[in-house]
Formats: C-alpha cells, structure tokens, sequence
C-alpha cells in the first residue's frame, strides 16, 4: 500500500482529521506528510492536522485543535445538545477575557469573553455532528448564557432555546437556578420560564 492509499485510509478511519502524531504511529514520516501536502493528496488543516482536499472537514473539531481554551457556547451548543432547529450560521465560541483570538481565526466565529473562574462552569464534552469530541456547555449554561446575551441573538432562538430545555427530560431545574444565580439572570429567566412550565 503506498502512502497516499494509508493516509487517505487513516484519515477516512478517523472521522476525517488526522494528527501528525497520529500519522506517525501508523508509520508515515513528517517528511512524507510534507510531501503528500505538496503533492496535494492532503491539506493541512491546522497545525499538525490534516484532511483529504475533497472531503467536508469537522470545523468544529479542527477549530477547537487551533485554540485550547475554546468552548462552543450560545447557538452552537444548542445545535451540539440537540436544543436547536437548525444549524448556526455563525457558531459561538466563549473564551476566558484573559485569552486573545488568533488573527487567522475564522471571521464566521462569534466570540464571547468571559472571567477566567466562569469559563468551566457546565463544560462538558459532545460529540460533533462529524464524531469528535469538542468542548461545549450544558444546557442550563447555554440557557444562561442565550438569556445574559439575548440582545446580541435573535429573539426566535432565545424562544427556541427556552422550549427546548423545558421538554429535556435530562433538565437540572435546581443547577438551573444555581447557574442563573452566578450569572444574574435568575428575573429574566423566570419571566420565559414561567410562561413554558
């Protein structure tokens, strides 16, 4: 089997993105990658990943490859947790204020700031649409959040969003409260909330 036929395997085997480190396990070289990129038999995605020029990458995974501390928030984890009727035109990503977005980041992302202590409140890990795991927020973070930033998203999502999570049957009313509690949104909420329960 030659390299082009092992790397398109691997990277067909592994969701679409493989690593360099990933690539060298299975025997293939950096110099043989470099030369398979040139060769255009792959594309470099990120650094250290690749796909194949003709598939649809996982934006989401390889996104998330790019910055550590990116977590997918407000419309793209309602789409990851299934609360959404349609997937976002622009995703949403929530980063620590500490932290600074790379100028070749993609202008298609949406990026909210937050306090360091309150960047992993209700992170979890969710499967892309692709099969990666990516860094996202549960549903009563994310109904937090769409509550705090309700004048930067449009009201059909905020409605959406709120008769979503009233019909989960994995709803947590009691971290509701907490979250909403930490995040000052415990008036506002109720007023959606009152009206769906």
């Amino acid at each position: 089997m030659s390299a082009a036929e092992m790397i398109t395997e691997l990277i067909r085997k592994s969701h679409g993105v493989i690593s360099t480190a990933e690539a060298q396990q299975a025997g293939i070289s950096r110099t043989t990658l470099s030369t398979l990129t040139a060769d255009s038999v792959i594309e470099r995605a990120a650094r250290g990943q690749y796909v194949l020029p003709d598939s649809l990458p996982d934006e989401l995974y390889i996104w998330q490859l790019r910055m550590e501390s990116l977590v997918y928030s407000h419309e793209t984890a309602l789409y990851l947790l299934d609360m959404a009727e349609r997937t976002p035109a622009i995703h949403s990503v929530t980063i620590p204020s500490t932290a600074k977005v790379s100028a070749t980041f993609p202008a298609k992302v949406k990026v909210y700031y937050i306090k360091p202590e309150l960047h992993e409140l209700g992170l979890m890990l969710l499967p892309s649409k692709f099969g990666h795991e990516v860094r996202s927020y549960n549903a009563e973070r994310t109904v937090c959040d769409i509550t705090r930033s309700r004048s930067r998203i449009d009201d059909q999502s905020v409605i959406e969003a709120m008769k979503n999570y009233v019909v989960r049957k994995d709803k947590d009313l009691q971290r509701l409260a907490q979250y909403a509690a930490i995040f000052n949104v415990t008036k506002v909420l109720r007023n959606y909330l009152e009206i769906l329960l």
